[in-house]
């Protein structure tokens, strides 16, 4: 009996051990945004047990098996393999990687997936890019993007050009985590000011018609400003900015996640006094904040506020006279602009199952554009007195978004639906200022202008508008063979307006613009890090509230451009990717042909004021190219650029008589390089860590000014080469929690303009809006990660 006791007894200890788990626990999180990484893989080495982690970075793993070691791989990281110790809890930061092949993106399919499965040219901007740039402005990242120049009207005011010219039409949408930043019908080319650059974790730019998924205005292109999550371990950052011309910038951050709750907050407070142009104060105070909450395993919820108060003086344009001289003096010194912006949602997220998802999100905007620009002031050659305006842009919104994602069981298919209403509230008033105008000896241009009196009575534009704005959205992609992907998608957007145009005595009336607009597109995969894409896309762009109430010129048929029309666009494009070399090399190229329609362009009258057209037809092709090459872990080499084509097809300027000039058929559009690159070295040590260096080089090449071709901007620059060509150095070093950085910006101390144009009488001249001399920026910062 003895005996049979202790077999059994071996029996069960035996069994027990046999069945005893062994369950390791821990969180993956990024390495440069301390941000949790979602979908991480998890393996045990040397078994077939395996897990991913959550939306938090965190995981399980369970096996029965005896465990040495855990592997860690995810998608835009550096695998990592780790030992393991009984017991151990994991807080494992991955290092992300510098190859583009793979990168997750997730506005080309509003939904993460894999760049080689989105049939767009989109380009991401990552993290370590950011944080290596240190920008004290948006367009020192932006302008890394391939085929994408940002202009810098100083003080975070700006142009923008994606498949466009540069300049200010409304052909682009910003975004804010897949949420427009301003309603539709409300375009301004200078929202990004309203953008917090410190909480900035990541941009996505899609290049070309992107309607079908986000509608209006997003037919150059969409840029998506992701948010910095709440971190995975507890952070703090706090530092310092300055420059030598005045500029000074106290930046904060901080994150963690307890239990269910994550929170992150970030913002600055900037200051500009006596800079290197005259007029060019300003001050700022952004701040973001985002709150997760973890309802459950498969529920949670996001919520984010941005605030951003605003205010510059505009000193504005100058003349070739100061131009040349490097007088970068005002005409004015009474133009500002002040911005106050809030914008808050809230995003409920549901996961059914593994094929699943839901996303509502309700949001609410509240802004003011509040100028006196320098832009408006119209003043014909030769006059000592001149007209300017005071003008005011409001607006609040109300809106909801809402989408699913459900994937099939065939095909690899995935079906996402989803559809969107923003009503908004947009009063704006706009009223006439006199001015004096001081000559210059020539009597041919402006020395001064003099602010006289303020007509608030006199208005130039008065309205009231409700804005109604309605989209439904579907797209469906799946497998039909192996390795080829099609994708399918098709929006409905209407947008109407009821207004009150006090200036039109008191007329009161409806309009509305409503259009679908498809796209199809393929990607398929040739293997070894290799595919070729193909899409064709449309889009359009219902006119901007602020033209249709303008007054027209005196002696036009109607007084208001109620008549302006939608643009329409015909976009098609094929590229491909391709790495080599073990992906030391990877190479992205897109060719498009965009057709436009009934686009609104404006023309330059010779008191400066702008009369609109939305007529005719227009061309835009050309070919965008980007180029990284890793040859090794302390070099980073990169290279994008677009050689592109944007030419009047169609375009009347005058019907009358008396006029030289009918039409610029076949003339290519102004402010409109034939050439943009970026391009960039870095180089981190092994002997120093924690030391970075880079060069970078942007360039345009030459363009015309005028709508007639007869003037160009082709100054020479850095290199003896004609248009814009400047170097920009950066170089930091980090020890321990201590980061010190630099930023000389335009090492050469190049002159040139951010931006000339002409208009096509001949007696107007060239208005220039000078780029910065040399400027050196200084940095401190001190980084915290807790554990």
């Amino acid at each position: 009996m003895k005996n049979i006791f202790q077999f059994m007894f071996v029996i069960l200890l035996t069994a027990s051990t046999s069945f005893a788990q062994h369950i390791i626990k821990g969180k993956i999180f990024d390495n440069s945004t301390k941000e949790p990484v979602v979908g991480a893989s998890v393996r045990a080495l040397g078994t077939s047990t395996g897990t991913t982690t959550n939306i938090n970075g965190e995981f399980a793993l369970k096996t029965k098996e005896k465990i040495n070691k855990i592997s860690i791989s995810s998608i835009g990281f550096q695998s990592l393999e780790v030992d393991y110790k009984a017991d151990q809890t994991f807080s494992i930061a991955l290092e992300p990687s510098v190859e583009n092949l793979q990168q997750v993106v997730v506005t080309a399919n509003r939904e993460a997936s894999l760049r080689t499965q989105a049939p767009v040219a989109i380009s991401k901007l990552s993290s370590t890019l950011i944080n290596d740039a240190k920008p004290t402005s948006m367009y020192e990242i932006i302008n890394k993007t391939p085929g994408v120049v940002m202009m810098n009207y100083n003080n975070e005011q700006h142009g923008m050009g994606i498949r466009q010219p540069m300049g200010t039409a409304a052909y682009f949408l910003y975004l804010e985590d897949g949420v427009p930043i301003r309603p539709m019908g409300v375009f301004n080319h200078n929202a990004i000011i309203e953008m917090n650059v410190f909480s900035v974790s990541s941009v996505e730019v899609v290049k070309g018609p992107a309607s079908s998924l986000y509608g209006p205005e997003a037919v150059g292109g969409a840029i998506n400003f992701i948010t910095q999550r709440p971190t995975a371990v507890p952070t703090a950052r706090v530092g310092i900015q300055f420059d030598n011309y005045g500029y000074k910038r106290i930046q904060y951050g901080a994150g963690a996640t307890v239990g269910k709750f994550g929170l992150y907050l970030g913002g600055y407070v900037a200051k500009q006094v006596d800079s290197w142009q005259s007029r060019s104060d300003f001050d700022k105070t952004s701040f973001n904040a985002r709150a997760e909450y973890k309802l459950s395993d498969k529920t949670r919820l996001v919520s984010t506020l941005a605030y951003n108060d605003y205010y510059s003086q505009t000193g504005g344009s100058v003349d070739s006279i100061a131009f040349y001289k490097r007088e970068y003096s005002s005409t004015s010194d009474f133009t500002y602009r002040k911005v106050l912006a809030t914008r808050a949602k809230i995003s409920l997220e549901h996961t059914w199952n593994a094929n699943a998802e839901t996303t509502i999100t309700p949001y609410y905007r509240n802004n003011s554009v509040g100028q006196n620009p320098s832009y408006q002031i119209r003043w014909t050659t030769g006059a000592t007195t001149a007209k300017g305006e005071i003008n005011d842009n409001s607006f609040t919104s109300y809106g909801v978004l809402a989408q699913h994602s459900q994937k099939f069981n065939f095909l690899k298919a995935r079906l996402l639906v989803g559809g969107t209403y923003d009503y908004s509230t947009n009063p704006y008033r706009s009223y006439t200022i006199d001015l004096s105008a001081k000559l210059r000896a020539d009597g041919k241009s402006v020395e001064k202008y003099t602010l006289v009196k303020e007509n608030p009575d006199v208005f130039v534009a008065k309205y009231d508008a409700k804005i109604f704005n309605t989209g439904l959205f579907s797209q469906f992609d799946f497998e039909p063979i192996q390795k080829l992907r099609l994708s399918l998608g098709l929006r409905y957007d209407r947008m109407a307006f009821d207004y009150l145009n006090y200036l039109d005595n008191n007329a009161e009336g409806t309009k509305e613009y409503s259009q679908v607009t498809p796209k199809i597109g393929a990607t398929y995969d040739l293997g070894n890090g290799k595919g070729i894409y193909a899409n064709y896309s449309q889009g359009f762009s219902p006119p901007g509230l602020t033209a249709v109430f303008r007054k027209t010129p005196t002696g036009s048929a109607n007084p208001f451009y109620y008549n302006l029309t939608p643009a329409y666009f015909d976009n098609k494009e094929v590229g491909g990717w391709a790495s080599f070399l073990d992906n030391k090399i990877y190479i992205d190229v897109a060719y498009y042909e965009m057709n436009g329609k009934n686009e609104l362009l404006s023309i330059r009258q010779p008191d400066n004021s702008t009369d609109y057209q939305s007529a005719g037809k227009t061309l835009h092709k050309g070919i965008e190219y980007g180029i990284t090459y890793k040859p090794s872990s302390e070099w980073f080499i990169r290279f994008g650029g677009t050689n592109a084509v944007h030419r009047f097809i169609e375009f009347t300027l005058s019907t009358r008589a008396s006029d030289a000039i009918k039409d610029v058929n076949g003339k290519d559009m102004p402010s409109a390089p034939s050439f943009i690159a970026n391009s960039e070295i870095t180089y981190k040590p092994k002997w120093a860590k924690g030391l970075r260096a880079a060069i970078e080089w942007q360039r345009l090449s030459s363009y015309y000014q005028n709508q007639i071709n007869t003037v160009m901007y082709n100054d020479k620059t850095a290199f003896g080469l004609s248009g814009v060509s400047v170097l920009n150095f950066r170089a930091g070093y980090q020890f321990k929690g201590i980061e010190v950085f630099t930023n000389i910006m335009n090492l050469t101390d190049e002159l040139y303009a951010n931006q000339a144009s002409r208009g096509n009488n001949a007696s107007d001249r060239t208005t220039f809006t000078p780029a910065a001399p040399r400027t050196v920026v200084i940095g401190l910062q001190y980084n915290f990660t807790g554990k």
